[in-house]
């Protein structure tokens, strides 16, 4: 039986839009949405989702049940949901759960209500679901195939699982597929991270010094974006080697202490806590912009900046906060502020992304009981499968190896 919760069913119609458009750059996933029809790889499974509810994510879902799947979903941040795309998925007859703006009452009854479809397989970001099934749902346990996990966040806290000998049934970690990392978190946080900010506050990058913590895949996409819209960057990190590469890459490096002092707009992409704290505040100049788009709200220290200084909403995704005589602007409350005050990465990244996905369930799914309980990375193949896909919709054709470039790679006698 169909069950959702919405925020408003009469929303439908541009959402059914809006997935069209997403569809039209999204061809290689429909390469695999085409195949599964055929092959129904999910005939008779659940599938249960947290994921960001947006036109990528339905085509996502389109292809998940295309292969045989029902499926439940669920948003996986309180601010991504895209309402016209959930009021469409709940026309198409999909088990939806989420609207933008809900409560931490409501994301985890959201997320309880995906769980009450007692799925097969799940689809993670951020680990949400994963960590609710192992502490209030282990009765599922027996029953799940395996899952995935989209984001850099939740593959940090799934190391953590194994390392205490927590998890309990295996996942793929699809955010390590190259077509994930290398593009969703490079080209797609990169550019959907200053989409964010600019219709949050209009500022203009130009000029600005902008502070970029962290100098992962999403940092350094960030800090490039930032400097090639004419942004003086500076790089804030815990790492040696990251730093290094800032450093080679030409852009500044120091610690937050001193860089708060300077910048005009802060970013912070560490998948870590207290990153911006209330003493980094307390040293920013007059108008500073902080923004986020780590996974979690808490890499800027939000709950202190709410607690120590009085605030007003400027924009709808802008907020005000009195720091004496100074005005600090905060972002889509510090959550995702690509998904919280924009739309998230561009479709033709999560194509990429989400055909990782799917096949990641469908390799799950062929491999049902021999795999560890674990953090599985999928075979390369696999992933090759994924850019070759992506090059085939680009009608981009690349070289293959003759037989006796193969032999010659494969081989250790021939030298000099």
């Amino acid at each position: 039986m169909t069950s959702y919760q919405i925020k408003d069913i009469l929303l439908a119609e541009q959402g059914m839009l809006n997935i069209e458009l997403a569809e039209k750059r999204m061809p290689a996933l429909l390469s695999i949405k085409e195949r599964f029809k055929k092959e129904q790889p999910f005939k008779g499974l659940t599938i249960g989702m947290a994921l960001h509810v947006t036109k990528e994510t339905a085509v996502l879902v389109r292809t998940l049940i295309a292969g045989g799947a029902k499926v439940a979903i669920s948003g996986c941040n309180p601010l991504s949901t895209q309402d016209d795309v959930a009021a469409a998925l709940a026309k198409e007859g999909v088990n939806v759960y989420g609207h933008k703006g809900e409560n931490k009452e409501d994301y985890y009854k959201f997320l309880e209500l995906v769980l009450s479809h007692k799925p097969d397989l799940t689809i993670d970001d951020g680990c949400d679901l994963i960590s609710l099934i192992h502490t209030k749902h282990k009765e599922l346990l027996p029953k799940l195939i395996g899952g995935c996990e989209e984001t850099t966040t939740g593959i940090i806290r799934l190391h953590a699982m194994v390392k205490d000998n927590a998890l309990k049934y295996p996942i793929i970690a699809v955010n390590d597929n190259n077509t994930k990392h290398l593009l969703d978190n490079y080209y797609g946080t990169g550019q959907s991270t200053l989409d964010g900010i600019i219709r949050a506050s209009n500022v203009l990058f130009s000029g600005k010094t902008v502070v970029v913590a962290g100098y992962g895949d999403c940092g350094k996409g960030v800090a490039l974006r930032a400097s090639a819209m004419g942004a003086n960057v500076i790089v804030t990190e815990v790492n040696p080697f990251r730093a290094l590469q800032a450093v080679l890459d030409g852009f500044r490096v120091m610690q937050m202490n001193d860089a708060a002092k300077v910048g005009d707009i802060f970013i912070t992409v560490t998948g870590d806590r207290d990153v911006i704290t209330l003493d980094h505040v307390k040293e920013m100049k007059d108008s500073a912009i902080l923004a986020n788009s780590g996974h979690f709200d808490n890499e800027i220290d939000v709950a202190a900046l709410n607690k120590a200084y009085k605030k007003r909403r400027m924009r709808p995704s802008l907020e005000e906060y009195k720091v004496g005589n100074k005005s600090i602007y905060l972002c889509a409350e510090g959550r995702l502020v690509n998904l919280g005050a924009a739309e998230g990465h561009p479709s033709e990244v999560m194509s990429t992304s989400f055909c990782g996905q799917a096949l990641a369930c469908e390799y799950l799914v062929k491999n049902k009981g021999k795999l560890k309980s674990s953090v599985i990375t999928l075979p390369e193949s696999i992933d090759n499968d994924i850019a070759l896909l992506q090059l085939n919709s680009m009608s981009v054709k690349i070289d293959t190896l003759t037989e006796a470039q193969k032999k010659y790679l494969a081989s250790w006698e021939e030298g000099t």
